[in-house]
């Protein structure tokens, strides 16, 4: 036997044992390229794979028809760093459903049916860079708080979804955001849009598709937001929105029911000084007497 083949021979059986090894841990339908990924794109899946190893990094589960993911499905998953669930059936994310991907680094779920993006979707994914959530035709609605946490966020996608808002608060808590794509919604530039627009315009170099483009309310015409300035919204700052009569009716009954109890308090008191008074002159006359 030559000399090179007494180190080859068991070095082709342990490549073998670990191709076997990886083969026998990969899903049904699925390609396992090495040890930690694993590959079911493209298979017509209607649900998640059975036995995804424990140590997979990388999942690919784009072009299928997964309708949903169970909110306990990445627990055991704790080294996962990247899920691509671009185009499949997903209407929604339960929130705490990525609470435990304490790893996960990019996130893709465009191109699915996903109508609303909550408080607590994403948990404390601290590490996620990359976000993609374009493509959604039903997603109308950002909540507030739907990236809190997301602390290390450099990338969000939201083009092409159904969004005519979107509040401030969403974006401006992410101190690491480097790039963020909004066109292609049919965004409505009325006085709900007045504190995005002022935020897009200090973070214009954000935007990488430059300009985005906006309805007007009262004639639905659509122009640039380019064409906009701050004068656009001058008469937002002279209108009263709900919140603000709210506080001013809610103000005015503390102040009303304040002032009948103050009333009350001081008709009481006077009352009980008149009784006072009276009960003490007639004590002064019987003394007399």
């Amino acid at each position: 036997m030559l000399p090179c083949a007494r180190w080859l021979q068991p070095a082709l059986v342990f490549f073998s044992s670990a191709l076997l090894t990886w083969g026998g841990n990969c899903p049904p339908s699925c390609l396992c390229p090495d040890p930690h990924t694993v590959d079911c794109s493209g298979q017509g899946l209607t649900r998640l794979p059975d036995s995804i190893p424990l140590d997979v990094r990388r999942l690919l589960l784009s072009n299928n028809w997964i309708p949903r993911i169970p909110s306990d499905f990445l627990v055991l998953y704790s080294d996962l760093v990247y899920l691509d669930l671009r185009n499949n059936s997903l209407s929604q994310i339960e929130p705490g459903t990525l609470s435990t991907s304490s790893r996960l680094v990019f996130l893709d779920l465009g191109s699915n049916n996903l109508t609303e993006i909550s408080k607590g979707t994403f948990g404390e994914s601290r590490s996620l860079i990359k976000l993609r959530l374009g493509s959604n035709p039903y997603l109308s609605r950002v909540s507030k708080d739907a990236f809190q946490g997301l602390t290390s966020l450099r990338e969000l996608e939201l083009e092409r979804n159904a969004l005519s808002g979107l509040q401030v608060g969403a974006l401006s808590q992410l101190p690491s955001l480097r790039l963020v794509r909004l066109e292609g919604n049919p965004w409505v530039c009325n006085c709900n849009f007045a504190n995005l627009f002022t935020w897009l315009m200090e973070n214009r170099h954000k935007l990488p598709n430059g300009d985005l483009e906006c309805s007007l309310p009262m004639d639905g015409r659509t122009v640039a937001l380019s064409q906009l300035s701050q004068e656009s919204f001058r008469k937002c700052q002279e209108t009263l929105t709900l919140t603000d009569l709210l506080i001013i009716i809610f103000s005015g009954i503390s102040v009303s029911v304040a002032a009948i109890m103050a009333s009350f308090f001081l008709a009481s008191t006077v009352h009980c000084f008149q009784r006072w008074s009276k009960g003490s002159k007639g004590d002064d006359e019987e003394s007399e007497e």
